[in-house]
């Protein structure tokens, strides 16, 4: 096969897939903009745009974006904090019992949530941070750390340690090698990092149904009151989970190169 014609099968069958992935979405979207009930399509003309702020209204969108936005972004910059000093530690400077401790912080990955959530919401009741938005906070670290961890060690084990060893030769101190050094060259991976853990942040329905409840409720937990309310008004549905999703989204786009370059950081050398 020539350069030209595989060229040419690469284009039939990426926009084949874009296809399959993209109707989907304009599905969605178009039945949010219709004024139907069943959100049956429309023309152009006939769009609806006032759905989204129907939506907005009927399910108290407001209050809830702020607790979901505040949730994410502070656990967000714990877990980017921590996984970075984590995976610096793991990745470069060695760790006294590192074959022990290493394998432990992952068994934060191969727990489920449903096995732990009877214990750890009575543990948490305990201490009176059910219906806490810290408490929510702190549950979201301790999930998101050990990915995080596992994350930036791939990171910081990929970069030479040459250049660490150049740098403690002229006297720099490992926190002046992190900032200095490491940190610039792995921003990528740590962008890719703030992108999951927002994105499984902000989706996340299960703990914050258990944990929080009336005016802490999250955006996820609003939009599936919302649904139930509204079960039979299919363009009101659609347009609240397209508000619900847009903070992904614009973030995604923002980020896009970044995340992909980080990506494929991570998956060329562990």
């Amino acid at each position: 096969m020539t350069r030209n014609s595989e060229r040419t099968v690469n284009y039939i069958v990426l926009t084949v897939m874009a296809i399959l992935v993209l109707f989907p979405v304009a599905t969605f979207l178009l039945a949010a903009l219709s004024p139907e009930r069943s959100g049956k399509p429309v023309g152009v003309q006939s769009f609806s745009w006032s759905n989204f702020s129907t939506a907005w209204q009927l399910a108290g969108f407001s209050r809830a974006m702020v607790v979901s936005l505040t949730i994410a972004v502070c656990a967000v910059i714990g877990q980017v904090f921590l996984a970075v000093l984590g995976g610096y530690g793991f990745g470069v400077l060695g760790v006294v019992g590192e074959k022990v401790i290493f394998p432990v912080i992952l068994l934060g990955m191969m727990i489920s949530t449903e096995a732990i959530i009877v214990p750890l919401y009575y543990q948490f009741r305990a201490v009176g941070l059910t219906n806490s938005i810290p408490g929510i906070i702190l549950i979201q670290l301790g999930m998101g750390v050990p990915f995080g961890v596992f994350w930036m060690r791939a990171a910081f084990r990929s970069l030479p340690r040459s250049i660490f060893e150049s740098a403690a030769l002229d006297g720099a101190g490992p926190l002046r090698m992190l900032r200095l050094i490491a940190l610039p060259i792995i921003r990528p991976a740590i962008y890719t990092l703030i992108l999951l853990s927002f994105m499984w942040i902000w989706n996340d329905y299960f703990l914050s149904l258990v944990f929080l409840h009336g005016a802490n409720q999250t955006a996820t937990v609003a939009l599936g009151v919302f649904q139930g309310k509204y079960v039979t008004q299919i363009n009101l549905m659609a347009a609240g989970g397209i508000l619900v999703a847009a903070p992904v989204l614009i973030l995604y786009v923002l980020f896009q190169r970044k995340f992909i370059s980080g990506m494929l950081a991570g998956a060329i050398k562990e």
